[in-house]
């Protein structure tokens, strides 16, 4: 049975504790994170680049990763395809540590995967 990338990115770790992490709540701010590089995962083989036109593109376990994203009331909106599984439209507290930015799901309140610039 194939991992969903969702699910692969539920399984990554957490990387540094709460408080090390900042809100990013302006897409500019967003945006030049973006600008430093891939966000990436060696162990799980990730690198996925988010653009400021709003795409989506990497590949995650040597599948093809594509989507499109928004900014909306401080949250990364995107909705994404890993090598033909669909990934729900989803809103995402954004958070940054350092080269980390870490993603949680349903506005904050769901699961988190913490991915390094590079």
């Amino acid at each position: 049975m194939m991992f969903r990338f969702a699910t692969v990115l539920s399984f990554l770790p957490v990387m540094a504790a709460a408080q090390d992490y900042v809100r990013v709540t302006e897409k500019d701010v967003f945006l030049n994170l973006m600008e430093q590089g891939d966000l990436t995962h060696t162990f799980y083989n990730i690198t996925v680049k988010v653009t400021p036109d709003g795409q989506i593109t990497g590949d995650a376990l040597g599948w093809p990763v594509t989507g499109n994203w928004t900014w909306q009331d401080g949250y990364f909106c995107r909705q994404m395809d890993w090598g033909g599984d669909e990934i729900p439209y989803n809103c995402q507290l954004v958070e940054q540590n350092g080269d980390l930015v870490r993603f949680t799901v349903d506005q904050g309140a769901g699961r988190a995967a913490a991915l390094r610039l590079r």
